[in-house]
């Protein structure tokens, strides 16, 4: 899924803000699907590079601390040359920034990495997105905002996609501390999901991102020290699947989790955003499970079977009725993603 950002949205054969004609519009608009279809495409491919990275010695723990400092580290040079003359969030601001960060990013990405190392990668991805119905549901029971009636098809068709994809053949045992991470994993987005929709009113996404990987950083480096960690290991050569015939570094694969599958795709999902507007995005970001699963099944032999992908449709329709169910939508700082 997509990040949200607030973006006024230029229609084709009007002017642009800037004053731009109808060609630069069209223009604008083919830059911000390529950039979405990129982000994509390459979340959908790091769940894959995170399972390789995983199975070749490393923890979901350790390898979501060095996802979270590496990130950090590079967007906050982003964030310093991009916007030199940031505020730096104080007080209430500040708890809720860490609060996001551990809650958000830190739980979110940890248990996803533990329910790909568990479960097939495009499951794992598929239960994770059911998210909007989670929040679609805390808006209206919690918040008592005016929802939708579509809300409850969301409902209905992801609890019935979900028991579809659940139909594995009789080699297949699914893990069920894999479900209960994925299930944890869902849970957690929506919760980033309602507090980041709060931070982004006052603080711009990037910044609101920066912060957010920062205090995630500082969560993992406190429940496992850095020094802790035998960075040997990253020396080792790790032999690629589906006959490739090469090997390696496992440093290469985490390099690959930060910047390819963290930091561009982010900035991507930020350009993107703000040439489409979020609802579009967010219709093309749900070709991530697909992706994913592609990725998982060409890479590591994770196949689905004919009645799993018929679930897997109709888990995506409900997640995209969901997203519209709140009349005032929901404007994430970030990409979940992360979450890919």
């Amino acid at each position: 899924m997509l990040a949200l950002v607030s973006a006024p949205s230029v229609s084709p054969g009007t002017a642009s803000p800037s004053g731009g004609s109808a060609s630069s519009g069209t223009a604008g608009t083919a830059v911000g699907v390529g950039a979405v279809l990129v982000s994509t495409l390459l979340f959908a491919v790091n769940g894959t590079v995170s399972k390789l990275a995983m199975q070749s010695g490393l923890s979901p723990e350790r390898l979501v601390e060095l996802r979270s400092v590496g990130s950090a580290v590079v967007l906050v040079v982003v964030v310093l040359v991009v916007t030199p003359r940031a505020r730096l969030p104080r007080g209430r601001e500040l708890a809720g920034l860490a609060l996001l960060g551990v809650v958000g990013m830190a739980m979110v990405q940890w248990l996803y990495f533990v329910a790909i190392s568990r479960l097939p990668v495009g499951l794992a991805l598929l239960i994770e997105f059911t998210a909007p119905v989670l929040v679609a549901l805390w808006a209206r029971f919690v918040l008592r905002e005016d929802v939708r009636a579509r809300v409850w098809w969301a409902l209905a068709a992801c609890v019935a996609g979900l028991g579809l994809v659940a139909q594995v053949g009789p080699d297949v045992r699914l893990d069920l501390l894999g479900l209960v991470a994925a299930g944890g994993a869902a849970v957690s987005l929506a919760a980033y999901y309602v507090l980041g929709d709060r931070l982004v009113r006052r603080r711009d996404p990037l910044s609101t991102q920066t912060w957010s990987l920062v205090f995630a950083a500082l969560f993992w480096m406190v429940a496992q020290p850095l020094w802790t960690f035998d960075s040997g290991v990253l020396a080792d050569d790790v032999a690629l699947p589906a006959g490739l015939d090469v090997a390696v570094p496992l440093w290469l694969l985490v390099a690959w989790v930060v910047v390819l599958g963290t930091v561009i795709p982010y900035v991507l999902v930020l350009v993107g955003v703000r040439r489409l507007g979020p609802g579009r995005s967010a219709v093309i970001g749900m070709l991530e499970p697909v992706g994913a699963a592609a990725t998982a099944w060409v890479v590591l032999g994770e196949s689905m079977t004919p009645v799993q992908l018929v679930g897997g449709v109709v888990v995506l329709v409900g997640v995209a009725l969901a997203e519209t169910a709140r009349r005032r939508p929901t404007v994430p700082p970030v990409p979940d993603a992360v979450l890919g």
